[in-house]
């Protein structure tokens, strides 16, 4: 879904380093993509991939040493990488919500989750403690947690890990951000609570036109919920584009071995495909196309040239096999 007003989000050509002793590594290198209003783009790929880092380069939260060393990021058309600490500190909670993947790390033990809530949206929104009150049940309420009048005076340890989940999105939410960063927020949980943490987060963004950046390694949540993927290898974007023709007509070799990698329903395979090799550490990423180690349809140039996302199909692909300037389109 877009938006006449154009995108919220629009990362450009970020570059994230970390200086060892070693030198420097390459953690997350020219990358750039954008989030409409209302829409969830799914960033996917393997562990390594550069998919955390990203969202916490978005919301202000690298970890030093890891620094951005190029690029920008812009939210509402508003610079927001350069920012001071404490300018960052209002963004964060009052235009970017995150929900990360381990609850315990979003609350704090020692508060109810009810007053974690209310001093949230006190502080980002110029409401009276009894409105926030009430909002904050209204939210509890909307993320289905039962009997939320008497369960917003509970403490973090008093609720299940799916519960608790459900309120660090309530947190996450509590002052309407225009953006949601969403790490792995489904990874702990269950099934079927699984399934209920995506309805709510679609629902949010169809009704409150919030952006979403799900990052996940989980491509069944991929397909339930995102609009559009970017699949991330060796710190780069190799593909993006609509999640359906991402997850059935997938133009990169990756993306296609990550998609043979999961198995349908109602169809009878004699084995899953498996991507032989791992991904290369940051020290060692091979010149060319990171992946040609791995990829069965490498020719000489996948080892000499990086390529840039080109297009491909309905999709952008960094994949020479689709260089039509070469006459050479993948089959």
């Amino acid at each position: 879904m877009t938006s006449h007003a154009g995108p919220l989000l629009e990362v450009r050509n970020l570059r994230i380093e970390f200086p060892t002793r070693r030198g420097t590594l390459v953690a997350v290198d020219d990358v750039s993509f954008s989030i409409a209003p209302g829409e969830v783009l799914g960033v996917v790929g393997e562990s390594g991939a550069g998919k955390s880092l990203t969202g916490a380069a978005i919301i202000g939260l690298l970890e030093p040493p890891g620094r951005i060393a190029a690029g920008e990021i812009k939210l509402a058309g508003l610079r927001i990488d350069n920012l001071p600490y404490d300018e960052m500190r209002k963004v964060r909670g009052r235009e970017i919500g995150a929900i990360f993947q381990d609850p315990l790390t979003s609350l704090n033990p020692l508060y109810t989750v009810g007053q974690q809530l209310v001093e949230t949206i006190t502080t980002h929104l110029n409401v009276s403690s009894a409105d926030a009150r009430r909002r904050a049940i209204e939210l509890l309420a909307a993320t289905g947690i039962p009997a939320p009048e008497r369960r917003i005076d509970h403490y973090p340890h008093q609720f299940s890990g799916g519960m608790r989940q459900r309120v660090v999105i309530a947190l996450a939410l509590a002052a309407e951000p225009k953006l949601v960063i969403a790490d792995e927020p489904t990874t702990a949980l269950d099934v079927s609570i699984q399934a209920q943490i995506i309805t709510l987060l679609k629902t949010l963004c169809r009704e409150k036109r919030t952006a979403v950046m799900l990052v996940t390694h989980d491509m069944g949540v991929i397909a339930e919920t995102a609009d559009r993927v970017a699949v991330m290898y060796a710190g780069r974007i190799v593909e993006i584009g609509p999640v359906g023709d991402v997850i059935h007509r997938p133009q990169h070799p990756y993306t296609v071995g990550l998609m043979g990698s999961i198995p349908t329903f109602g169809h009878e395979t004699e084995r899953l495909t498996q991507i032989d090799g791992a991904m290369p550490r940051l020290t060692a990423i091979p010149p060319g196309c990171a992946f040609h180690p791995r990829c069965s349809r490498a020719f000489d140039r996948c080892s000499r040239e990086r390529p840039d996302l080109m297009p491909a199909g309905a999709s952008r692909a960094a994949c020479w096999l689709h260089d039509a300037a070469a006459g050479k389109v993948a089959a």
